[in-house]
């Protein structure tokens, strides 16, 4: 797994900073209301399920924003195979919602998809504790949720495009989560860096193997993180002097 180097907020541009910054306090606006009638994000994402099963994809169908074209589910491995967390949010963009010029990844076992808008690409997936609070921020290899590979550079582009703008099946969880795509932009677009890294890596160590079909790797890069603390380190950063 590659490990990426600290964000240093004091060098991103004032304008980023407040746009990360208006972003987390609808994260913590999300948060606070839910837990006013005693909810949480997570939670509310499986109060119709009778039963929670590991791998089951919740909400079942996922959650998809055709005029975003963005998508997103959580679900739940084996507690261990990931400990520490309760589960985690896979995110994605399909086609139609990307920004122009953006192709697959020329592989050498590309496929295209049966469908126009099926070629989607995995953006960030997110950990959560059994308290709906995130705590890590993860990439994975290609095999881990089926989708088409895109270059890295093609992957951060698409991050802006991501958003839930609709109530079913959560207003607040998909405002939460779209909000916090961009509260941890900078660490995300080095984790999708990191993640190309990751794999060039493992195919120099692995000849002769399709490493994006590899099961030895799932995980290509993690961080563990607090919304609260990035909140009051962006607070800090805006303070700085100029």
């Amino acid at each position: 797994m590659m490990e990426i180097e600290a964000i240093e907020l004091s060098e991103l541009p004032e304008r980023e900073l407040r746009t990360m910054l208006a972003a987390g306090e609808k994260v913590t606006e999300c948060v606070r209301v839910l837990g006013n009638t005693g909810d949480n994000i997570v939670g509310e994402l499986l109060h119709d399920a009778e039963t929670f099963y590991e791998w089951n994809h919740y909400p079942e169908g996922d959650v998809f924003d055709p005029h975003s074209n963005a998508q997103y589910y959580y679900h739940a491995h084996p507690r261990d195979q990931r400990p520490g967390e309760h589960g985690h949010f896979h995110t994605f963009l399909r086609p139609q919602g990307m920004p122009p010029g953006i192709e697959p990844a020329p592989l050498p076992d590309f496929e295209p998809p049966d469908g126009e808008n099926d070629a989607l690409s995995h953006l960030i997936a997110v950990s959560c504790d059994k308290k709906g609070q995130p705590i890590k921020l993860f990439t994975t290899n290609r095999w881990v949720t089926g989708e088409v590979w895109y270059a890295a550079s093609d992957v951060c582009r698409m991050l802006n495009y991501f958003v839930i703008d609709h109530v079913r099946p959560s207003w607040a969880v998909n405002l939460w989560l779209s909000n916090l795509l961009v509260l941890f932009r900078p660490q995300i677009r080095a984790l999708i860096e990191g993640r190309d890294e990751a794999i060039a890596a493992w195919e120099a160590k692995n000849p002769g193997v399709n490493v994006y079909e590899d099961r030895d790797l799932e995980v290509t890069t993690e961080l563990s993180i607090s919304v609260s603390d990035h909140i009051s380190a962006i607070r800090d950063a805006l303070k700085r002097p100029g």
